[in-house]
């Protein structure tokens, strides 16, 4: 079959870009809003369609050049973090920098083989069951089987704790040939063990007694955003983190410690430079990956990346789906994934244009095996609102019924009031 093609958004500075390379796919476009991060893709992926710019403007790329004879076999993509970061407001659906759910509604126009979805963990935890389901019920509808999965960057060779909640949907002809990869604890190594020939790179002496001290994976490199200062590796407990493997996290060096190096007083160790950051998060030396920009840009870029080992990981999964490798497993249908029973249940109901009460929710929840409290079905109820409209009837007594409205999220529509948010706050979204 030669080269699978993918289409990547959000791409940022290639980290997952580099890994679906490693695992057989070829880009045809790429799209990404930084400039500097664009600069990068365009110097590291010189035969790829680079465009910089919003990937939900239509004057930036046309989706839709990408379906008939030119179908993708995958579309992937980084999409942001802060509507679901557990350290930020959680706003989901309502946030303008939120593009999960225009993505997936990207991959039911466009029709590619595959889709690849990579964010925080936070989007893993209750306050997003409904948004999950949301996802698996659209792509389920579109012919897809949707999967998601909580994976360790530690496991697949990266030194660091680096949770990262990944969603992959495959057409269902090829299914039943994706399983997804195993971690591998043998791939595990330390701080110390990836950095020693950076750390002595410039005779320092220490360089081999730090190693053995650095002996431990080290906790996640924050990025952080054009909100903020300088390049820092992290708020107080990642800095405490970092000072136990001999590192001081109070910025990122110009270059390595030298031969005549010695801590300041009071510092744990040396300071680690980009490139130290970026073999941390994944890049090898043989990549010979080039970032473009400025000190605190680069350590941007690769602080925000998925690992290129984890991504090669998955997308190898996926690549051997799409080419029917190996033996085909049975398919668990998606209607047995249920991450939030309450918005299945007011989603039937609401096709059917009725309304439902707590008590018949608690009630036809537990003929299906179900058993949620008042206190549980109204929290659900909670959570719900704050990426659906949920529309309210008065009954008797002074209870209320409920229905299903609207998904909030941004998906195209040419009203919605992510335009003018994202306008207005643009020069702070990275």
């Amino acid at each position: 079959m030669g080269k699978l093609q993918v289409a990547e958004i959000c791409a940022g500075a290639g980290g997952q870009a580099l890994g679906l390379e490693r695992a057989g796919f070829k880009h045809v476009i790429a799209v990404e809003l930084d400039p500097n991060a664009v600069a990068t893709l365009k110097r590291n992926m010189p035969t790829c369609d680079v465009r910089q710019g919003d990937v939900a403007d239509p004057e930036v790329w046309n989706p839709e050049d990408f379906r008939g004879e030119r179908t993708l076999d995958l579309i992937a993509g980084g999409v942001p973090c802060p509507p679901f970061t557990i350290a930020g407001k959680q706003l989901g659906a309502t946030d303008e920098r939120d593009l999960f759910a225009w993505a997936v509604r990207l991959a039911v126009r466009v029709k590619p083989k595959a889709l690849l979805l990579e964010n925080v963990r936070g989007l893993s935890s209750n306050r997003f069951a409904a948004y999950r389901q949301n996802v698996l019920d659209t792509l389920q509808d579109a012919g897809y089987v949707a999967q998601w999965e909580l994976f360790h960057a530690a496991d697949f060779g990266v030194p660091q704790l680096r949770p990262r909640f990944v969603l992959v949907a495959v057409q269902r002809e090829y299914a039943r040939y994706f399983t997804w990869p195993e971690p591998s604890p043998d791939k595990r190594t330390t701080v110390g063990e990836t950095l020693y020939d950076l750390m002595a790179a410039r005779g320092w002496k220490g360089a081999e007694a730090w190693a053995e001290g650095a002996d431990d994976i080290a906790p996640t490199i924050v990025g952080g955003s054009k909100k903020h200062g300088g390049a820092d590796l992290g708020p107080t407990r990642a800095k405490a983190a970092w000072a136990k493997l001999g590192v001081d996290a109070h910025g990122v060096a110009n270059e390595a410690p030298d031969e005549h190096w010695v801590p300041d007083a009071g510092k744990p160790g040396p300071k680690l430079t980009v490139e130290m950051v970026a073999r941390i998060q994944g890049w090898k030396p043989e990549d010979e990956w080039i970032f473009e920009g400025k000190k605190t840009s680069r350590y941007r870029q690769v602080g925000n990346a998925f690992p290129p080992p984890v991504a090669e990981a998955i997308g190898g999964a996926i690549a051997r789906a799409l080419k029917r490798e190996g033996a085909p497993v049975d398919l668990v249908e998606d209607t047995e994934t249920i991450h939030d029973p309450v918005y299945k249940l007011l989603r039937a109901e609401a096709e059917k244009q009725r309304f439902i009460g707590i008590t018949q929710i608690i009630g036809r929840l537990e003929k299906s095996g179900k058993r949620l409290t008042e206190p549980e079905v109204e929290r659900h109820i909670a959570h719900l609102e704050r990426d659906f409209e949920i529309r309210r009837q008065k009954r008797s007594g002074g209870t209320y019924a409920y229905s299903l409205g609207e998904f909030k999220a941004f998906v195209g529509q040419e009203d919605h009031q992510r335009h003018e948010l994202f306008s207005l706050n643009q020069a702070k979204i990275s």
